[in-house]
């Protein structure tokens, strides 16, 4: 009885959002197709604004659970929102067991895990180095990832744009397994973080791509 109550939440939740979506902004999205139908799956995004989660939700073909930061939780509107919704509160910047373990239990049922790796927004000085969490959920569970980047939702200021519609891009890349040498290491962790991180960046104008500029440009042209 809970999930389907937590479904029907999500999905009308879902309905205003995309409502409110069209009146701020024009979407161009490209790479839906790479989010695999069913199955277990965690998708990775770049942080640029507090806008970012909803294009985010309206843009991914299922449903999906968000890593949200536990400060949000405590507001007075926005918490119980997001407990309706399902939402895992997690502790940035430390070892939040809770959060790991709920993660992973979405997980295991075959459902879909939004996380924003840099842990917090890049802003306009984009993308920043990845924190270990995502890497570390991913190895532990064997789930793909599916890279996303996202740009324009900076440029979106509200009440002042609620009928000026900002044009926002979302790319999806292709999903990828980390791999780890057996039992997972610092180091399994750190490379996979480097690689997350770098499949996003691929995807994203160079402006944005911060600390990960140096990324060769055939490479990222081959991801574009």
């Amino acid at each position: 009885m809970r999930r389907l109550a937590l479904r029907l939440f999500y999905f009308f939740n879902l309905s205003w959002t995309r409502a409110l979506l069209m009146l701020i902004s024009s979407r161009d999205i490209r790479g839906r197709e790479n989010v695999p139908p069913k199955g277990a799956l965690i998708v990775a995004s770049n942080h640029l604004s507090n806008g970012d989660p909803p294009v985010l939700t309206v843009a991914v073909p299922r449903q999906i659970a968000w890593m949200t930061k536990a400060e949000w939780f405590n507001t007075p509107v926005i918490g119980p929102l997001l407990r309706l919704g399902g939402m895992i509160p997690v502790r940035r910047f430390e070892a939040d067991l809770q959060a790991l373990r709920r993660a992973q239990h979405v997980l295991r049922d075959g459902g879909v895990l939004a996380m924003f790796p840099e842990g917090t927004r890049g802003g306009d000085k984009g993308l920043r180095a990845g924190e270990p969490g995502t890497a570390l959920i991913a190895l532990r569970t064997s789930t793909p990832i599916v890279p996303i980047a996202i740009w324009g939702t900076e440029h979106v200021k509200l009440p002042r744009d609620l009928l000026r519609r900002t044009r926002v891009d979302v790319r999806f890349g292709k999903p990828f397994t980390l791999q780890s040498s057996g039992r997972i290491t610092r180091d399994d962790v750190a490379r996979g973080t480097e690689t997350i991180m770098r499949e996003i960046a691929a995807l994203l104008p160079e402006r944005y791509r911060g600390v990960y500029r140096d990324m060769p440009t055939e490479v990222a042209a081959a991801k574009e």
